[in-house]
């Protein structure tokens, strides 16, 4: 019938987020957060992690297999890429936060490849849900630079119109209607990139490069 919504355009993590919490209060509420229906299928959701002073915060995806059944971000091979190259930009890993624009890992079975869970982008709609988590950690961080790894934390922070091909490297502004409103974002790809790729070494080149920018925008 016209007019009809769909049972998605009611996703949202609002209720979920308490007011005034800090990170420890926000990690426990985001537990049990039932707002969209990512949580059914996944181990627990995975907060961010870091220093809560942080002057630099790295946003991803969402979690991947690893990350879902430890409980933190980026503690698979792709994380590891991403401390690597950090270090070599000249950022101290342990002196950033680290979160995901999804909180939830969202996975698919083929049937071929037995019981391993294979990762599925999130859609637009989750990335919206789950914003209010992400406005949340940005606010009680308060970094002077976000970095977005890849397309899909690029979308949530800088809206829908964003291409990391065109867009990586530079300093932007978060969308105004977004989780990081008004922030210095600096956008590069996601570092399970560089694992893909055929010429790892130059890949990887491009985000060092990338967060180098980081550094520039820091001073």
């Amino acid at each position: 019938m016209a007019g009809t919504k769909s049972p998605e355009d009611a996703y949202t993590a609002a209720p979920f987020v308490p007011e005034g919490a800090d990170l420890s209060a926000l990690r426990d509420a985001a537990a049990g957060c039932h707002g969209c229906p990512l949580h059914r299928d996944t181990t627990q959701t995975v907060f961010g992690a870091g220093d809560p002073d942080a002057r630099v915060m790295l946003v991803g995806e969402q979690p991947g297999d690893q990350e879902d059944r430890q409980g933190k971000p980026f503690v698979g091979p792709a994380g590891k890429v991403l401390d690597r190259a950090l270090d070599e930009a000249g950022i101290d890993p342990d002196e950033t936060y680290i979160t995901n624009a999804v909180k939830h890992f969202k996975f698919t079975h083929v049937p071929e490849r037995g019981k391993r869970r294979i990762h599925k982008p999130p859609s637009l709609r989750e990335l919206s849900a789950c914003g209010p988590w992400l406005e949340a950690e940005l606010e009680l961080i308060e970094p002077e630079v976000v970095v977005a790894l890849g397309a899909t934390a690029g979308k949530a922070l800088l809206g829908s119109s964003f291409r990391v091909t065109k867009q990586r490297g530079t300093r932007l502004e978060g969308a105004p209607s977004g989780p990081a409103h008004g922030a210095l974002i600096v956008p590069t790809i996601h570092p399970s990139a560089v694992l893909r790729a055929d010429d790892r070494e130059a890949v990887y080149g491009g985000l060092v490069a990338d967060l180098r920018v980081v550094v520039e925008a820091l001073g």
